[in-house]
């Protein structure tokens, strides 16, 4: 890893970069900080302009999106009630209240200290780990690759909200896009219809823009836009934190580090999951848990460490394994692929200079976003003042520019409001969407690696007879019947009672 230093130091110092770091990290607390946008969708709008730039560049521009939108998410929470993405719901428990009560200034503070320890530890837990689960990969196969891609998506269904049989069908409907285009192997044509534009397959910024970005924005504005709220600004003073405030919560600081790296490992999982898992765990193990929800300070600390923990925690398998741990990193996954970086256990061969590079991205980010908002404390409530029916047209125009730079077509951007249509019909029907991003990005690893199992073996039977495949595959199969296992648990539980 010392090798790499040089490159790292020479890209992180270069103007360009440093101008294109600060930017980013700008845009992605800005987006962070809106409710119903986040720093996944500033990646998705952006990373169109990554194309022309060298892979340093590319690197440290989406990294830097990333990591502030994670970053930035809590503002919203603690000035609003709204969390700015799903990663920053539990921050709104406690940091609202604590607003409220004329501790908004406290609660940005622990905000923004909690979030620079998950994230810059992390990305440091991260580099030293991610080597040896690649080494660890060079021995697996296809059949196990198969499984891991498996266990993703059904880890995924098994946390989807409302029916399992929902998240069956964004599953479902996300390999159905992935398999547009001519199959892996033979090369056959498949739901093409004679359609040349169709035959290289579905581009991914054109269905995520349109499913995730463009049909979001017109929810909104079907819903229509109330008055916005007022924002107290007056309580913040200076960062109102101690280091004895600090070291009070170390053991719950330790606790939810460990729990936000560990599903930000776990394919699928990510930040969303975490911070209401952290959330949990610090109210079962705090003496006064009727204190939470109330503005206590303990909950704060929990959500914002163990969600941006997850940032370190997701970047694991995207670089030794190439399978994304969150929707972000799938997004990153194919970006840095047009960029010749193929994610996976040869990339620390072929191109670890630029995998360490995003490890030391993600911690230089983390101390440039705690200056920023440690000095833009009074500022962010005037971006959330925004009114809406200004920000979503600029949102609308930078979609369509977006779809046309990553494809040169305007058919492709007529497909995007094809797939924008699919996100509304989605919503309306109740399906989750991370199940469709999941599947869609892992479709095509999933059928090469069956294929080639298929090939090698010649039976099923193999992904059950190998260990590691065998316990990956009856994993999946659990958190697919979970919700029977659960009812069924609960049955013998009351009739036993």
């Amino acid at each position: 890893m010392t090798e790499y230093l040089p490159y790292i130091i020479s890209q992180l110092s270069t103007p360009v970069n440093l101008l294109l770091m600060l930017s980013a990290t700008v845009i992605g607390l800005i987006f962070g900080a809106i409710p119903g946008l986040s720093g996944t969708l500033a990646v998705m709008l952006f990373m169109p302009l990554t194309y022309s730039m060298n892979s340093g560049s590319a690197v440290i521009f989406l990294i830097a999106l990333w990591v502030g939108g994670c970053s930035g998410a809590f503002i919203g929470s603690v000035l609003l009630g709204i969390p700015g993405s799903p990663s920053a719901v539990a921050t709104c428990f406690d940091g609202y209240p604590m607003a409220q009560n004329g501790k908004a200034g406290k609660a940005l503070a622990i905000g923004m200290v909690a979030s620079f320890s998950g994230t810059f530890f992390s990305a440091i837990f991260g580099a030293l780990l991610s080597q040896k689960v690649a080494n660890v990969a060079f021995a697996l196969g296809p059949w196990e690759y198969f499984s891991l891609c498996f266990v993703a998506i059904t880890m995924v269904l098994a946390i989807s909200k409302g029916n399992m049989f929902k998240g069956l069908s964004s599953a479902s409907v996300g390999l159905l896009f992935a398999s547009v285009g001519f199959s892996p192997i033979d090369a056959e044509p498949r739901f093409v219809f004679d359609n040349m534009y169709l035959m290289s397959g579905l581009g991914m910024t054109i269905v995520l823009i349109g499913i995730f970005g463009v049909a979001r924005i017109i929810e909104e504005y079907g819903k229509g836009f109330g008055a916005l709220p007022e924002v107290d600004t007056k309580s913040i003073r200076g960062l109102g934190i101690t280091i004895g405030e600090i070291r009070e919560q170390l053991l719950n600081i330790f606790r939810s580090f460990g729990i936000g790296l560990g599903i930000g490992f776990l394919p699928g999982m990510g930040a969303g999951l975490s911070n209401l898992v952290a959330y949990s765990s610090a109210k079962n193990a705090s003496k006064t848990p009727d204190m939470f929800g109330k503005g206590c300070p303990d909950g704060i600390w929990a959500s914002e460490v163990s969600n941006n923990a997850a940032i370190g925690g997701s970047m694991i398998p995207m670089s030794a394994l190439g399978i994304p741990g969150d929707s972000t990193t799938a997004l990153l996954i194919g970006a840095l692929t047009i960029h010749g970086l193929e994610m996976g256990p040869m990339v620390f061969k072929n191109s670890g200079n630029v995998v360490y590079l995003m490890f030391a991205t993600v911690a230089v980010c983390a101390s440039v976003i705690l200056v920023l908002q440690a000095l833009g404390m009074r500022v962010f409530p005037l971006i959330l003042k925004v009114p809406y029916h200004y920000m979503y047209p600029g949102l609308i125009i930078i979609s369509f520019v977006s779809a046309y730079v990553d494809s040169g077509s305007l058919y492709k951007c007529g497909m995007m409001l094809v797939f924008a249509a699919v996100g509304i019909l989605m919503s309306y029907g109740g399906l989750p969407t991370a199940p469709l991003i999941l599947s869609f990005i892992l479709g095509p690893t999933l059928e090469n690696n069956m294929l080639k199992a298929f090939q090698y073996s010649g039976s099923a039977a193999a992904f059950f007879t190998r260990p590691i495949s065998g316990i990956l595959m009856i994993i999946g199969i659990l958190c697919i019947f979970s919700p029977v296992i659960r009812t069924m648990a609960g049955k013998l539980r009351n009739k036993q009672a």
